[in-house]
């Protein structure tokens, strides 16, 4: 008997907003990987399924290898919610002897089945976790931690990192040149294509660094660990500490404990910190994030329609895919901002929250132009050699209209208060 794995989408992705609304809750960078390439390393499986909203699943542009063989009737496959983070409940899944659904605090978490009994929840999508949920198999409760809003992230990146790099010995198969720096080498990983120039300092003794394939750290970079540092992902120069950096960022100034999901730009001077960032966004010269409140307390989110308690003093920016700032944007503590946002009032507090496709100047809001952005969102991505397909515009469009209600009772409140 073979085992194989599926991982699904819950149906609390839209807690994650404005992380995952391009992006399946799997597809979401999360220490040194993605929360499903974490899975797979975890459980050292062949793939079967990821199962999430079809629209997302088809513009992802980094899925998940899936196994070619097609499982046997009795075949055992282990299903795991994206969102929980694997731990000492492992043991349980794994080891059981017969089919189960596992949950946590009332929530699914994973499942146990043969092929023939999850063969009829396969392909549903958004809808798999309500058909696992009536598979007719015995719940087991499992004391499981879960990535259940954006701020989760920024608080366990840290040491998701640790126990991602920290069991793989370092190896240096990069150019490093002579007269840049490596404290605790041994916990350093450059690998082959990447380049780490004159006068860089890479410090690990903090925590394991890993510097990913055709990656670039320029001069007076500072890399401090635990750190990733994606495939062709450039530093060019100030310090980045404690971070995961996606493939393809130019990233410079001062970056601490946050997390790029990759394409994303910063060339320039400015403090992005306790912060997640998504895909093809654009920071301007001098943007600007605080992470922590004058009185030190506990920071709120706009998060699931409303503003939340974080539950923790340390929470910058939320940013959606394709969103871009002016030069000189500051970013209040525990901002949202939604996919495609325009922001480009310098040199004054932005709002606390956004809403996606937003235009806002430093005094008012109103509704970014879906054709310019579109048109935008292609120079962007070209810049990288990558192309704005079909399925990426299909996506936005329809972000662009479900989110049209929420944009304009924003844009129609802040007017109200102008008046």
């Amino acid at each position: 008997m073979r085992r194989f794995l599926v991982i699904y989408e819950d149906a609390r992705w839209e807690q994650l907003s404005p992380l995952a609304d391009l992006l399946p809750v799997p597809g979401l960078r999360f220490g040194a990987s993605t929360l499903g390439g974490r899975w797979v390393a975890a459980l050292g499986l062949p793939l079967l399924a990821v199962e999430a909203r079809a629209d997302v699943l088809a513009a992802w542009r980094e899925p998940l290898a899936l196994a070619r063989e097609r499982p046997d009737a009795d075949d055992e496959i282990l299903v795991v919610n994206g969102a929980a983070l694997p731990g000492g409940w492992l043991s349980v899944l794994v080891e059981a002897g017969a089919p189960g659904l596992f949950v946590s605090r009332g929530d699914p978490v994973a499942a146990r089945l043969s092929f023939r009994a999850l063969e009829p929840c396969l392909g549903a999508g958004a809808g798999f976790e309500a058909r696992l949920g009536a598979s007719a198999v015995p719940p087991v409760e499992v004391e499981v931690e879960f990535l259940r809003w954006p701020w989760d992230f920024v608080l366990r990146n840290a040491a998701a990192l640790e126990a991602d790099l920290g069991a793989r010995p370092g190896r240096i198969e990069g150019l490093v040149d002579p007269n840049a720096a490596l404290l605790e080498r041994a916990r350093i990983t450059v690998e082959a294509g990447a380049r780490v120039d004159p006068f860089a300092l890479l410090d690990a003794r903090g925590g394991p660094i890993f510097i990913g394939r055709e990656a670039r750290i320029l001069p007076q970079s500072v890399i401090e660990g635990p750190c990733v540092v994606g495939a062709g992902t450039h530093v060019l120069g100030g310090v980045v500490r404690r971070s995961s950096l996606g493939p393809g960022c130019r990233v410079a100034g001062e970056v601490e404990e946050s997390i790029w999901q990759g394409w994303a730009n910063k060339r320039h001077h400015g403090f992005v910190g306790h912060s997640v960032v998504g895909e093809w966004v654009n920071l301007g010269a001098l943007t600007t994030t605080s992470d922590l409140k004058n009185n030190y307390g506990a920071v709120r989110v706009w998060a699931a329609g409303r503003a939340r308690d974080s539950g923790t003093n340390k929470a910058g920016a939320f940013i959606g895919a394709h969103a871009k700032t002016g030069i000189g944007t500051l970013l209040p503590t525990g901002c949202s901002i939604g996919v495609g946002a325009n922001l480009f009032g310098g040199g004054r507090f932005a709002p606390k929250r956004l809403p996606a496709f937003s235009w806002w100047d430093g005094a008012r809001t109103v509704e970014h132009r879906l054709e310019a952005f579109l048109q935008t969102a292609a120079v962007v991505m070209g810049r990288r050699g990558l192309k704005l397909g079909a399925k990426d515009e299909a996506l936005l469009r329809a972000l662009f209209g479900v989110s049209a209600p929420e944009r304009d009772e924003h844009i129609l409140r802040q007017a109200n208060l102008l008046a």
